[in-house]
């Protein structure tokens, strides 16, 4: 899962956010798909969740921060699909950390981080850049 120029939104603190996210779900998934010495991973696993639950936040509300900025008009759209991702990864680190990180639940968190992230930014978070770009303003 690599980074595309394509997913640039034109506004360089959220690029550099969604190339901090893309980095680290990659890392993530590349841990989680080698089979070899699962309980090595877990620790891995623990430091991604925790990652996860912090740096959403704070990329969440630089983004929702941005869109207030410019009155984008989905804002409120925006800030219910982000609660939502928000909500399940917690829940999944509940789950993780009250099942001692099963293999099949992990990767299974794997998958969705991946496909979450490339469709918010390659789709959703297109229309902020589109939007900018047709109100004539800067990013």
């Amino acid at each position: 899962m690599m980074w595309k120029e394509k997913y640039k939104v034109g506004v360089e603190l959220i690029d550099t956010q969604h190339e901090e996210l893309f980095k680290r779900v990659s890392e993530f998934i590349e841990v989680v798909q080698n089979e070899n010495n699962w309980e090595d991973k877990i620790d891995k696993v623990k430091e991604t969740m925790i990652f996860m639950q912090e740096y959403v936040i704070t990329h969440f509300n630089s983004e929702e921060i941005y869109q207030e900025k410019i009155n984008y008009p989905d804002l409120e759209s925006h800030k219910k699909i982000h609660s939502d991702f928000k909500k399940m990864v917690n829940d999944y680190a509940t789950i993780l950390e009250r099942d001692g990180y099963p293999k099949k639940v992990v990767q299974e968190l794997a998958g969705k981080l991946m496909a979450w992230l490339i469709m918010h930014v390659a789709q959703t978070d297109q229309k902020i850049g589109l939007y900018v770009k047709h109100q004539g303003g800067e990013m």
